[in-house]
């Protein structure tokens, strides 16, 4: 099995960390969320981003004092929401009794908390991330991986590919061998196999940020393959191609674009 070195299982501790805070703060924005609408406050209805740095100060007034004016209003939005202001007024309309700005100032307090942890974990993988400049820098060549999916991929993976003899061996150990296998003529399902189920959460955000690019050699094959098998399976069968494509970037030291037409 595959053991990386300990420099590898900290970034990796770290990496699992910081998708499990992002998964708690998200919560605690539900929560929130959810005690606004129940003191019939639609404020989400009006703002897109609710936690926003404008909807943070409407939602440090609330809290302060249980409602906010239309003079608030006015002080705390800047920008676009500018010809909003009425409708965020009235939005804001409901009233929240002692309880739930408890419960609020609670879900607020966390949020914060986990915050100000998430960024001092994120300076922790900068750190370690510095030995490996080179492989981040390949990885970005990939559609749909930016900075955090590429840490998560090199602590899941590593950035030794020897323990693995091939690509398809790495895609079996992660659980992404392909969905759909054919016997006898005959095309049957299968799910996914067992494997890391962080890298394969990890890859298939790639795969559905990938489904959003536009021009791009791995976006045209997702949809082509969503026309005729759906877009869940299209989903796992570009995160399959997308874990042979670290596979070689990592082995050869080289940039995505080189292995495009090779992985067709």
């Amino acid at each position: 099995s595959f053991v990386p070195p300990s420099d590898i299982r900290e970034l990796r501790d770290l990496t699992r960390l910081r998708k499990k805070m992002i998964g708690n703060m998200t919560a605690e924005k539900n929560r929130i969320q959810k005690t606004l609408e129940c003191s019939n406050i639609k404020l989400g209805s009006i703002i897109s981003d609710v936690f926003g740095v404008s909807g943070r100060k409407l939602l440090t007034r609330l809290v302060e004092q249980g409602y906010v004016n239309s003079h608030e209003v006015e002080e705390n939005i800047h920008g676009s929401m500018m010809p909003k202001a009425s409708q965020i007024t009235e939005s804001l309309f409901g009233t929240l009794n002692p309880h739930q700005i408890f419960l609020i100032r609670q879900s607020w307090n966390h949020i914060l908390f986990l915050e100000e942890s998430i960024q001092q974990i994120e300076e922790k993988i900068d750190d370690l991330l510095s030995t490996y400049q080179e492989q981040v820098e390949l990885l970005l060549t990939i559609p749909g991986v930016k900075k955090h999916a590429a840490a998560s991929i090199i602590a899941e993976v590593g950035v030794e590919m020897r323990q693995f003899p091939s690509a398809q061996h790495l895609a079996s150990w992660a659980g992404l061998s392909p969905g759909n296998h054919e016997s006898a003529g005959k095309k049957k399902n299968s799910r996914t196999t067992k494997g890391n189920p962080h890298i394969q959460s990890m890859l298939c955000e790639v795969a559905w940020a990938i489904s959003r690019t536009r021009h791009t050699w791995l976006s045209g094959k997702y949809w082509s393959l969503a026309a005729r098998r759906g877009k869940k399976k299209a989903l796992i069968a570009i995160a399959h191609k997308v874990i042979k494509i670290i596979y070689h970037i990592l082995d050869q030291r080289s940039g995505f674009i080189e292995y495009s037409k090779v992985l067709s």
